[in-house]
């Protein structure tokens, strides 16, 4: 399995956190850099980023405040919150002290609420920590998550403006 690199810089505020050892036929060298994911652009038309950034400038994300990792699998169970490295995602997030974690799917949320004995959470802010940084649960960002209905919302881009406003992420016009 193919793990991407880390990419978050001193004093981040917000973490995103997504799933790695995802099966795909092409490795991926960025994150969601999947033909129709829409990460970038919600990242964005937030108000995260002044630009849209390219997955390819994922390294850019520090100078917003912003980090990008993933929860890593590391058995061969996709549901099962044992077969992922939880204990690493949490200790990496008290080292980091980012003060939100922000989840890009309801999926890799509720793998790591399991692992801690949790329920599955629904989208937006809880008042839930791992490794102290609050949790955000975003709307899956890949082009296969065309719903009508994201928790109560008809699109994805007001949970991401919603997380950009809280935490005060909004990068300067």
């Amino acid at each position: 399995m193919h793990v991407l690199p880390d990419v978050v810089g001193a004093d981040p505020t917000v973490v995103f956190c997504g799933r790695a050892g995802i099966d795909s036929p092409k490795a991926r060298e960025h994150r969601y850099e999947a033909p129709g994911n829409r990460f970038w652009s919600l990242l964005h038309d937030s108000g995260m980023t002044p630009r849209l950034l390219r997955p390819d400038e994922e390294a850019e994300l520090p100078a917003y405040g912003l980090g990008s990792t993933d929860l890593v699998r590391t058995g061969p169970e996709w549901t099962r919150p044992s077969s992922y490295a939880v204990a690493e995602l949490v200790a990496k997030v008290e080292r980091w002290q980012p003060e939100w974690l922000a989840f890009t799917s309801k999926t890799v949320a509720a793998l790591v609420a399991r692992a801690e004995g949790r329920r599955p959470p629904g989208l937006g802010p809880h008042d839930w920590y791992v490794g102290g940084a609050q949790v955000f649960v975003l709307p899956g960002t890949s082009g296969a998550n065309q719903r009508k209905d994201y928790d109560g919302r008809v699109d994805r881009l007001s949970w991401f403006t919603e997380l950009a406003q809280l935490s005060g992420a909004c990068a300067p016009s």
